[in-house]
């Protein structure tokens, strides 16, 4: 049965170089991006967030080298700028660490962290969060998977910042490039207690909850015929590529875009790696 103490998918992980050009980046893509704010001085890292409905991107980059943020380090230095990790919704912490041991898994943590937020109306207050972490080594299709329970959600989705000039409001999906996804479905499967799917196209689909974003894992010929003319030189054989995300006006979205955008049509638009950070940007209509 699904895990107990996970609701779906909350949010995804860039890692970027430099945090201030990614924030750069993505608001010329017409995403409203969040002030930076300063992770404690044990994680070493900074971000920015890009809120959705439900869900949110996350920027992140190393402000100071600390043990903690060691395998992003290591993910930039291997891969270079993308997605590294993948939040889950968690319910409770301590309840998460306790079922993924049940599983047989050395899970981490929880852990207690927090960050200054400054709020539209001036104040700053903090936003803090438990998290717990699958071992290390359970990387399906390359990539790192926690889970993120929000002590104060109020502090984090603030209305102003879930407001897009491109109208993106939730992560349908994120594809995962494997040489084997069906071996990678399957692992990320075992490691939420899901089934894959297999979909028309040969990819497989693991569905994190209802009413949240899917990882899909794909071949790489897969992926070439679903997003034709989209620049994918330099890609890894094994990584998290895509970020597709939901948005209510494609014909806005592709405006705001411009010359930024790799592909438009009627109701999509797609930006290509080069142009965001490592990763094949989808934006489509709902």
């Amino acid at each position: 049965m699904p895990m107990r103490s996970i609701i779906g998918l909350d949010h995804v992980v860039i890692m970027v170089r430099d945090l201030s050009e990614g924030a750069r980046r993505w608001a010329s893509l017409g995403f409203t991006v969040s002030p930076m704010g300063m992770h404690t001085a044990v994680m070493g890292t900074a971000n920015h967030t890009i809120m959705l409905g439900h869900d949110y991107i996350e920027l992140i980059g190393v402000v100071a080298e600390t043990e903690r943020n060691l395998p992003g380090r290591q993910f930039l230095a291997r891969r270079g700028e993308g997605m590294e990790r993948a939040a889950f919704t968690g319910t409770d912490a301590d309840d998460g660490v306790a079922e993924l041991k049940e599983r047989g898994f050395a899970a981490l943590g929880p852990y207690d962290f927090g960050r200054p937020v400054d709020m539209p109306d001036g104040r700053q207050v903090e936003a803090r969060f438990r998290t717990f972490v699958w071992p290390l080594e359970e990387r399906p299709g390359g990539l790192r998977v926690f889970a993120c329970q929000h002590l104060t959600r109020e502090n984090v989705w603030i209305p102003e910042l879930t407001r897009h000039a491109n109208t993106a409001y939730r992560i349908d999906r994120v594809e995962m490039l494997s040489p084997d996804p069906a071996k990678a479905a399957a692992h990320m499967g075992r490691l939420i207690d899901r089934s894959p799917e297999r979909l028309a196209d040969g990819a497989l689909r693991v569905a994190t909850g209802s009413g949240r974003g899917d990882f899909v894992f794909l071949d790489r010929a897969t992926l070439e015929r679903r997003h034709p003319g989209v620049p994918l030189d330099g890609i890894p054989a094994e990584t998290a590529i895509t970020l597709a995300l939901t948005v209510t006006d494609a014909k806005a979205a592709a405006a705001v875009v411009g010359a930024k955008a790799a592909i438009v049509e009627p109701r999509m638009v797609k930006v290509s790696p080069a142009q965001a950070n490592g990763v094949i940007l989808e934006l489509a209509q709902g």
